[in-house]
């Protein structure tokens, strides 16, 4: 089954991101509230993209983080943003969709 999600979405990095979820990445949203508010994963916190460099604090002690948004867009800002600031440890996931889809799969 993991094979035909990996072959669904277009993102590179599907492999990466179900062994990060599969160790607890910290998942997170850098949609606005209100998007989040909507519908988000399971397990994620909301960090807007706006307040990703003053929350800084909040991306330490992980081993291994994973942001994401609406289209993957604002999460690939977000991990440039994480990676100017030294973290090396970021994945964009792309869409909440894909990573929430990808998490169902790996609690199965």
């Amino acid at each position: 089954m993991f094979k035909k999600l990996i072959n669904m979405f277009s993102g590179n990095n599907n492999e990466k991101l179900i062994s990060c979820i599969n160790n607890n990445a910290f998942l997170v949203d850098v949609r606005t509230p209100a998007e989040f508010v909507e519908n988000h994963v399971k397990g994620s916190i909301n960090i807007p993209l706006n307040e990703v460099g003053n929350q800084l604090q909040k991306f330490r002690n992980h081993n291994s983080i994973v942001v994401f948004c609406r289209s993957g867009n604002r999460s690939e800002q977000a991990k440039a943003i994480l990676e100017q600031h030294g973290f090396t440890n970021v994945i964009n996931g792309g869409t909440w969709q894909n990573v929430k889809t990808l998490k169902n799969e790996s609690e199965k």
